[in-house]
């Protein structure tokens, strides 16, 4: 079964990120690399990516075959998206023991959302 692990931003955390020292930096980002290499290892990982700024993103609506963007942000939350795993496990509980390494999850900026199967 296919789980989405999605990382969230808010901005205390981007303030805090902000805050931190490069070698702060490079400790979480080899804790990702670290998690990365145990998914490939174990063949659970499908793909990994962080994703860039919220206000480099575009919103798009399409009418009557025209299509039209704006550009963002545009959620009316303070949380979005920041990058994700899919990972393909046997069961919810062993995508949460992945996402409970990452060092967001001790912000409470992380989820775990099993993918739908379509017909």
């Amino acid at each position: 079964m296919k789980y989405l692990i999605m990382i969230q931003m808010n901005p205390s955390a981007r303030a805090m990120w902000d805050g931190m020292t490069e070698d702060q930096h490079a400790e979480g980002y080899q804790i990702h690399k670290d998690m990365v290499s145990r998914l490939e290892a174990s063949g659970e990982l499908v793909v990994s990516e962080a994703l860039a700024d919220v206000s480099l993103s575009k919103r798009l609506h399409v009418k009557d075959g025209v299509v039209t963007t704006t550009d963002g942000p545009y959620a009316e939350v303070k949380e979005y998206l920041a990058g994700f795993y899919l990972v393909d496990c046997e069961n919810i509980d062993r995508a949460i023991e992945h996402a409970a390494r990452l060092p967001e999850a001790a912000l409470g900026l992380v989820e775990v959302r099993p993918v739908m199967e379509l017909p």
